[in-house]
């Protein structure tokens, strides 16, 4: 060969290694906007401020009548959360089955993402007893955002070759993390400071839900400049024509063909109810059964973030060590140790909750990074929207049971630490479904590349 054909070769692989590069980059930003709406809308102000306003809607006997149906005030908000899953389940499989007829993921991440955050910036307008109106735009900006990730997620083995997924994956949740801190101290300055800037505490709360959808459309643009959608032949002619369910379950239907990738679905979507039940209930915990402030909550969600980027990138150095699988188990046991540690945290003891809000930091980025990227592995090669429809699914789609868990607990006991300690199940159920998993074996049977640590 050539010195001449080994230059060109060689500035190929770096032009190449350029692209991938700049792609991951925007790759990461998508994390950084819609992480958000996350943090500041659904883990500490929509909860307890729709709780508020669904209780100066309730009846005497502390009860509101959505659609005629008596619910408790205080299970409104976890009821409507299970809602909103149950409605994903609907819509993600019909964007999978779209992405994969079409190879054109951009301009329905475009669609998902703008709705959500339209939806997000219209919860401005929660006031009053506008509870009804609130479910509405949670269920919309919860289901937009489960599509969006769909699309998000199957990027990720397309910009990342198997040895940098677990990295890639561990930095896509710390650009979130990141974010959400950094919205979050703006928030806390204007909830605690909302006197000295003219509005009242409601409007300042209001004003926080807004701005979490203006930050998520605007950083949007920069994904969808950087993401390049890459066709296949049979997209080229058009050849795929399932609709959503019909591709949902062909798809089901493949993983049968593939036991040990559908094993580790159920698993994940065994634990990963748990942690988005902790998410979506620990403010609600706290303000109604610990009476904290919403200062307080905000500063031990603030400490969740800052940790949450520490953790994940820790964790996937983790797992360069000792594999992915391996730290997911441990990971599991702290979680489980840390939400059975909640059941027995005394009222008003701020400093109790942030060592809570520590230990949940600490475990959160890096478990839900590593399972992506160890699902990634597990997919066969031109199936990734498809089973990253299913993965989705099993992320928020079917995360519905913890909530339900959650406000039936509080509905039948009245205490909302019973209702934390019931999520205990899903870790430990969890970790005995992962630890039964051959990932080696699962990823040579995807017919991919096994790495040396998994």
């Amino acid at each position: 060969m050539s010195t001449d054909t080994v230059r060109t070769a060689a500035a190929a692989d770096d032009g190449a290694t350029a692209e991938r590069r700049r792609e991951q980059r925007g790759w990461y930003v998508y994390d950084w906007a819609c992480s958000v709406y996350s943090t500041s809308v659904l883990t500490v102000f929509l909860g307890p401020y729709l709780t508020e306003i669904a209780k100066a809607a309730a009846d005497p006997e502390g009860y509101v009548h959505p659609l005629g149906i008596p619910v408790r005030a205080g299970s409104f908000f976890a009821y409507t959360v299970s809602l909103s899953v149950i409605v994903s389940v609907f819509v993600m499989p019909l964007a999978g089955a779209a992405a994969d007829r079409t190879g054109r993921k951009k301009p329905l991440l475009a669609v998902a993402a703008y709705l959500g955050s339209a939806a997000t910036a219209g919860m401005f307008f929660l006031d009053g007893e506008r509870y009804l109106l609130g479910g509405l735009l949670l269920i919309v900006a919860n289901a937009s955002l489960a599509v969006s990730m769909v699309l998000y997620n199957s990027y990720l083995p397309q910009i990342a070759p198997p040895e940098e997924r677990d990295a890639v994956s561990s930095r896509g949740w710390a650009f979130g993390y990141a974010s959400g801190a950094l919205v979050l101290v703006a928030n806390l300055v204007l909830f605690l400071a909302h006197d000295a800037f003219g509005v009242s505490e409601a409007t300042a709360v209001r004003i926080c839900l807004a701005s979490a959808g203006v930050w998520w459309g605007a950083f949007t643009l920069v994904p969808l400049k950087r993401l390049r959608d890459r066709r296949t032949p049979a997209q080229e002619a058009g050849t795929s024509s399932r609709g959503g369910w019909q591709q949902l379950r062909a798809t089901v239907r493949d993983m049968r063909g593939h036991p040990h990738t559908l094993a580790f679905l159920l698993a994940y979507l065994v634990y990963n109810d748990g942690v988005q039940t902790v998410i979506s209930q620990a403010s609600v915990y706290g303000s109604e059964e610990l009476g904290l402030g919403q200062s307080t909550l905000i500063v031990a969600v603030l400490l969740v973030q800052l940790l949450a980027v520490a953790g994940a990138l820790a964790m996937g150095r983790l797992a360069r060590a000792y594999g992915a699988k391996r730290t997911i188990l441990g990971s599991l046991v702290a979680w489980t140790v840390t939400i059975g540690a909640g059941y027995f945290l005394p009222a008003g003891a701020p400093a109790w909750f942030f060592v809570l809000a520590a230990g949940i930091g600490l475990v959160l980025g890096g478990t839900q990074a590593l399972s992506r990227s160890l699902f990634s592995h597990l997919v066969p090669h031109g199936k990734e929207a498809e089973y990253f429809s299913a993965y989705e699914i099993s992320d928020r789609g079917m995360a519905w049971l913890g909530p339900m868990i959650f406000g039936l607990t509080y509905q039948l006991t009245g205490s909302y630490r019973d209702a934390i300690v019931s999520l205990v199940a899903f870790f430990l159920l969890g970790f005995a479904l992962l630890a039964r998993v051959p990932v080696r074996r699962a990823v040579r049977d995807a017919g991919n590349p096994v790495p040396d640590r998994i």
